[in-house]
This record gives C-alpha cells, sequence and structure tokens, in this order.
C-alpha cells in the first residue's frame, strides 16, 4: 500500500522533500502541502502532483488521505506541529532541530511517552549519509583502533539574514552534535564555544570554533563558518590510534587542466546531501510499514537541544559548560 504523505512548509527544504517523496521513494504518494504563504504550497502541490494544497497546517495533520507527516515550517513550530501528529497518531519525518529549546523538545517527548509509542524521526539525515556511515563502519570494525578525536568543518557560502550567532549553533552546528554522537556512539560531555576575528560579510560571531569533550574522553572540534562565500564544503576526519578516516565536501568529479585541479562544490547542502536525503525519507516510510523506527528517535533531537543549550550558555559566557542530561526513557532504548 502507499503512505499519503503530507508535508507542512512548502519552503526550500519542504519544497525539495516533496520532490523526492514524489519521485524517488517507493511506497509513498503526496497527499497534501501546507504553507502559510498559500500560492507556494499550491505552486509546489502543481509541480510534485500533491493531491491538495491547504493553508491550515492542523488540516493536513487531520486530513484521513494523510497518513504520515513530514515538517519543514520554521523551527519554532516544529514541536507544536510533531505533539498534534503523535495526539493523532500519525508517524512524523520532523526537520532539525527538534525545537529551538530543549525545554520545548521535552513536550514531545513527553507526548511520545504519554502515547506509549515511538511516532517522530528527526530529520537528522547525515546519519544516512554514505560518507558518514562508512566512516562508522570502519571505526566499528576495529581495525584503526579507538577514535581519539573529530575534526569537523561546517561551511556555508552565506547565512539566513534572520541568523545570529545562538542560531547558527541551534540550527547548523546541531548537525556535527547528532553525527558525533553516531559516529563515535558518546555522548558529548562538555562544550566551550570560541569566537574567532569577525568576517565582514558576517552580521554575527562568525566563524565560531564550538570544542566538545566526550565522555570517552574524545575530542570534537566543529569549524562553523557560515559565511565562507565560496561554497558550501562539509568535511570530515576521524583520529584514531592507527591511523585516519576522512572524506572530503563533494562527491564531484575532479578536473586536471592548465596547471590548476579543480573541483566544483554546491551552493548549499542539498546537492552534497542528496542521496543522504533519499536514503532518510524511504527509510521512513519503509519504518512506518515495518513497525521498526529508523534514524534518529525524538530522543535524539531532544539530547541535540540539550547540548545546543549548553553551547549557546558557552557563546554567552565564554565559559566550558558541563552537559547535563535528562535519564533515557525505556521507550527509546
Amino acid at each position: 500500500m502507499s503512505i499519503g504523505v503530507g508535508i507542512i512548509g512548502a519552503g526550500v527544504m519542504g519544497a525539495d522533500h516533496a520532490r523526492i517523496i514524489a519521485g524517488q521513494v517507493a511506497g509513498a504518494h503526496l497527499a497534501a502541502i501546507s504553507d502559510a504563504d498559500g500560492a507556494r504550497a499550491r505552486a509546489v502541490a502543481a509541480e510534485t502532483g500533491a493531491k491538495r494544497a491547504v493553508d491550515d497546517p492542523l488540516a493536513v495533520i487531520h486530513d484521513p488521505q494523510v497518513g504520515a507527516v513530514l515538517i519543514a515550517s520554521p523551527d519554532a513550530t516544529h514541536a507544536d506541529y510533531a505533539i498534534a501528529c503523535i495526539k493523532a497518531g500519525k508517524p512524523v519525518l520532523c526537520e532539525k532541530p527538534l525545537a529551538p529549546t530543549a525545554a520545548e523538545g521535552l513536550r514531545v517527548i513527553e507526548a511520545e511517552l504519554s502515547g506509549g509509542k515511538r511516532l517522530v524521526q528527526l530529520g537528522f539525515m547525515r546519519r544516512f549519509d554514505p560518507g558518514y556511515m562508512e566512516m562508522k563502519d570502519l571505526l566499528t570494525s576495529g581495525r584503526y583502533g579507538e577514535a581519539l578525536a573529530f575534526h569537523c568543518i561546517h561551511r556555508n557560502a552565506t547565512a539566513p539574514a534572520h541568523f545570529d550567532s545562538a542560531a547558527a549553533i541551534v540550527n547548523s552546528c546541531v548537525h556535527e552534535v547528532d553525527i558525533s554522537r553516531f559516529v563515535l556512539s558518546a555522548e558529548l560531555a562538555t562544550v566551550h564555544v570560541f569566537r574567532a576575528k569577525r568576517s565582514k560579510f558576517a552580521h554575527f560571531d562568525d566563524p565560531m570554533l564550538v570544542v566538545f569533550e566526550t565522555d570517552k574522553g574524545q575530542l570534537v572540534d566543529v569549524e562553523l563558518f557560515l559565511n565562507a562565500q565560496y561554497g558550501y564544503d562539509v568535511k570530515g576526519e576521524l583520529i584514531c590510534e592507527t591511523g585516519t578516516i576522512s572524506f572530503g565536501p563533494t562527491l564531484n568529479t575532479e578536473i586536471r587542466s592548465a596547471g590548476v585541479t579543480a573541483t566544483s562544490l554546491a551552493p548549499d547542502w542539498r546537492p552534497r546531501f542528496a542521496a543522504a536525503y533519499r536514503i532518510q525519507n524511504q527509510a521512513w516510510i519503509d519504518s512506518i510499514s515495518t513497525g521498526r523506527p529508523a534514524g534518529s528517535s525524538a530522543w535524539d533531537g531532544f539530547i541535540a537541544t540539550t547540548v545546543t543549550d549548553a553551547g549557546v550558555k558557552s557563546l554567552k559566557t565564554g565559559e566550558t559548560v558541563a552537559i547535563a542530561y535528562e535519564k533515557k526513557p525505556r521507550l527509546y532504548s
């Protein structure tokens, strides 16, 4: 059977998810799309073949033709819409973050616990990226000893106009928070945010260096530079006892000509992680059919926001902040 998917938010990510569901995912079809801008919702629906477009997101959640909901609306709305989906008994794929703060994210956890069932998957698509997946598999193999440190680079060409220093941590660095936990199978115990000299192209603290220590004593450093100008550039290098494991920012071909080696960089994250989004969305649909959760849970989203809360505190105080966690409920074990 084909699962009717409703999408809340028809902006950059919502429109991309609509295209993926419509053309690259088996076992699903687009039942409805909503956006605060009704014209935009209708345009995406017409492009992707969605059955209907509406202004009201709650109409999507309660539509009997919608069996699952993908939330790609502004960050501040994620928790409320996720809770509405849980109350309606509908599986959710929610773009990160789960909520802007851990306190708001905890409401989603409480809603799932009340229902006694995991319904929320977080859109941490890097867990499905072939590069990160291979890195984790190589580490797990034991061939290179234990992981000692993890270098992460997260550069965007330009940041959205509404971003500030805290948003850079909550909305961008949160990806490195989740993927570090995933690759290292460790929790982040402390965080310290260092402000570099501000780029003349930035209107907030940019770049920043965010340094974590894990509960296994490993260091994770994240260079966060969201106004790098030249393109989208995400890289990772895992430092192990007998070797390193790394991958670059692109899957594109390399050209050598006239004494120059060149590889094109994507303008943003979508081309770089196109495979990850496709694999993630298929895994989500498959998990609904099988009843076996996939990817990041609501708890993973809550933990990531707990970490970014501590990161924002370090940003404000200039001090190393110890990260305190809630006890993990049995539902997420």
